[in-house]
Formats: C-alpha cells, structure tokens, sequence
C-alpha cells in the first residue's frame, strides 16, 4: 500500500477506497512482511477496523474531520494508546505505566485518523536491539540485512513497507530523522515544545520531541497541524499559535535564503555519494527560487557532545533505581548506553546546558542571514543489523547537533548509496518556523521523486 497520505485522502473523498480498505490493506502488508521487518509490537485490528468504518460512515454523511481521516497510522510503543499498554520494548517498564491515549494520540483520533497498533523501538528509545530479549529485530525493507534506524525504528520501516500510511516517533538525538534517511521516508523532529510529550516515556527531558513520520513533506504537515500545540499535562510544552502548516505549501521558494554545511569532514563514515547527492539537491532548490550558500555550523562537536552527555545524564536519572536491581533485564544496548550517565558528573551536566545556551545564540546569529540550514541527514546508509553498534550510530549521525538546540529539523530522502540503501537530506528552520521547514521539503520533493521510491520486498 504505497500511497501518501495527501493521496489517500484525495481518493477516500474521491470514492476510490475506504478507511476500511486502507486498512485491511495495511494489515495485508502487515501479515505479509512484518515477521521479517520487525514493525509491530501490538496490533489494534479490530479496534482499528471498527475505527475505519466509522470514519467511513462519518464521510458518508457528511462529516469530514480533515486530511487525516481514515488514514490508517502506527504509534511508537513509548506512547501510550487506550487499547492496552506500553512497553518501551522493555521487560522493565511497568506495564500498568501510562492510561488512557497520550493527547498527541488523542489528537490523530479526533482528526479522524485509524491507530493500527504499536510500533517496535530501541529499548526505552536507546542502545541496540539485544536478540537475547523477547522482542522484533527491525530490519530494514531496503536490505533486510540492514538496520532501518532507530529509535523510532518500527513507525520507520512500517511506512517505508506500506504497513500504514505515516506515525509517531520520537527523537532524543535523532530518532525520527535516522529511521527516516535510513528508510527512504521524511520525518520532522518539530520545535522543542511544540508537540506535548505527556503520555511518552522520557528518555532526555530536555531533549525529547514527538514527531510526524510518513512519504512525504505535505504528509508531515498535514499530522503536525493535528499535534501541535500546548497542552498544560507537559510542563515543557509551549504556548504559541498553531496553523494550517499545508497551507504554505506552494512549491516555490522565491525569496528565500538557505545555508548549506555539507559536514563532509565531519564523519569518518562518509561515503563518495553524499556530495553528488547534495549538490544535486541545491540545484532543485535554486531552481525552486531559493538562493543557496555555504555557511559552517558554529561549535559542531561541542553541541553534538552536548547532546550526548545530556541525554546519558537525564536517562540515567530516570533509570538508576531500574538498574540498580534489574540490571540483567535491561539489553545489553541500553544498560550500556544508559549507565554511562553514571559517569557524568555534575559540573559536566551544567556544562553541556551553558554549551547548549552559547550554541543557541551563535546559531541564532547565523540564522539573521539564512531562512533554513541544510546538512545531511547521516553520513551513510544504514548499518548491516549484526554489525551495528552505539558507537557506529554516533559517528555516522548528524542529527543529536539540533537537539541541543532545539530547532526543527526535518529528514527527506535525497538518493542512494552505491549498494541501494537510502540517504536523506536534513533540512532546519529557526525555532517555531516548521512553515519553512516544511516549505522548502514540499518544494523539493515537487521536482524529486525519492520519496516515492518504495522498497522491492
């Protein structure tokens, strides 16, 4: 099922499908192909069926709740859902943790859209899947030898496979943005604070955002527009106007400004077709109106540590006590992972947030000049699954830079490695400016066709 949601919705109005056919179609490709890619946790098909056919009665009535209606979605299992409960892929978590829907949940559901289960993550959204654990190996529908990217692993491959039309992730370092370069689809880690968090397990309080997942830029707009805005439940969550983020989809970037970094240096992993890639991008940029020039990312590696050092420190506060007594229950990935926070002292961790301060305004200093920023989303493609490690992940990233900051920054597919594994183009916007963000993704992906390049499984 390799539609968009945009095109979903034009064919559901149009009388050429049904939420219902979306979404046994959905399970189709589910029950076909998710024993190898690893995608669901949980499945809600009767909850979603019944779901479907009442947002077909609602069309057939004359009640259309927006471009989310009917279309068939997957949640990331750190969020919680009313039809059961939540794992984190952990054997840890509590799984009484969490009632009821999260608001961003909530929020799909009121906008029509049809929940078909829980998605396969990182244990608690980090380390490495661990086979020694009762949980999927995602795996990546390009290469099933390959990983498709994590945390937000399973909404990821699911869309990337057509087990459902877009999701919810979430991202600490980068977790909707991997999945998304290292699967061929776009993802948008919003402003921080722009999309409530409760009802999420936490990973880095500081540093988490939930996020859309799907095919394409207009899909992400159109689930941003449903999940942003405050809710008081998130002590984090902003106050600030939410609009219709479609509505500034124009295809044309006449106007404005963009700076690149093409990062080439700053990855050991690196491969010979990223700069060919990304020169062929600016070109579709430029021809959409925009004016490309270089910029250079001020404190590169001191940001990105930022991250890392601050999201160990906030991870391991939240799971000392777990560790303590249930080490061996935890993956091998995450306890790793998790347990370096030990050895963040204090003076480090308020180190890392005036780093994050500093950074914020020489960034935003560089923003006065340019209306967004372009990087490449990973050095790479995805990793084969048996060799992947934290380390790897680390090097090959360069996405944890905008979660110490905090802007929006969004991945789109832009090309191929030599071996056909999928690379993506990161696009960033100044805090609470996702229109442009979005803008300049929809503008190219109207003169690319990446993202809609489907996987041959």
């Amino acid at each position: 099922m390799y539609l968009t949601i945009t095109e979903a919705a034009a064919a559901l109005r149009a009388g050429d499908t049904t939420s219902v056919a979306l979404t046994e179609a959905a399970y189709a490709a589910a029950d076909a192909h998710d024993e190898t890619l690893g995608v669901y946790l949980s499945r809600f098909d009767e909850t979603a069926l019944a779901a479907a056919a009442k947002a077909d009665a609602e069309l057939a009535g004359g009640t259309d709740r927006g471009p989310l209606h009917g279309i068939p979605l997957g949640v990331k299992d750190i969020i919680t859902t009313e039809e059961g409960e939540t794992t984190a892929q952990s054997l840890i978590l509590d799984r009484s943790w969490g009632v009821g829907d999260a608001p961003v949940v909530a929020r799909l559901r009121a906008a029509g859209a049809v929940i078909t289960g829980k998605t396969t993550t990182m244990e608690y959204a980090i380390g490495t899947p661990d086979p020694d654990k009762p949980f999927p190996i995602p795996r990546n529908p390009w290469n099933t030898r390959h990983y498709p990217g994590g945390s937000s692993s399973g909404t990821g491959n699911g869309v990337a496979a057509g087990l459902f039309l877009g999701g919810l992730g979430t991202d600490t370092g980068g977790s909707i943005r991997y999945p998304a370069t290292s699967c061929g689809i776009t993802g948008l880690k919003q402003t921080f604070g722009r999309v409530p968090k409760a009802g999420c397990v936490p990973l880095g309080y500081s540093y988490d955002h939930i996020g859309p997942m799907a095919r394409s830029a207009e899909d992400c707009a159109a689930m941003l527009t449903v999940l942003a805005g405050h809710d008081a439940r998130d002590a984090t969550s902003v106050d600030r106007p939410v609009g219709d983020y479609t509505s500034g989809l124009t295809g044309s970037l006449a106007g404005m400004r963009i700076g690149i970094d093409m990062l080439l240096d700053r990855s050991p992993m690196t491969v010979p077709e990223l700069q060919p890639a990304l020169e062929a991008a600016v070109a579709e940029l430029t021809a959409a109106g925009a004016e490309v020039v270089e910029v250079r990312l001020p404190l590169y590696d001191e940001l990105t540590s930022a991250t890392m050092i601050g999201l160990a420190a906030e991870a391991y506060a939240y799971h000392q006590p777990d560790l303590g007594s249930r080490w061996a229950d935890y993956g091998a990935g995450t306890r790793t992972a998790v347990a370096t926070g030990a050895l963040v002292s204090a003076g480090d961790y308020v180190q890392a947030q005036r780093v994050r301060r500093v950074g914020q305004r020489q960034v935003a200093a560089l923003f006065a000049d340019v209306d967004l920023i372009l990087t490449p989303t990973s050095a790479c493609g995805a990793p084969e699954v048996d060799k992947l490690t934290l380390g790897h992940i680390i090097d090959a990233l360069h996405t944890p830079y905008w979660n110490a900051l905090g802007n929006p920054a969004m991945s789109v597919p832009m090309g191929f490695t030599h071996d056909g594994l999928p690379l993506g183009l990161q696009i960033v916007g100044r805090p609470f400016d996702e229109a442009a963000v979005l803008a300049a993704g929809f503008a190219y992906q109207q003169s690319t066709s990446w993202h809609l390049q489907v996987p041959a499984l």
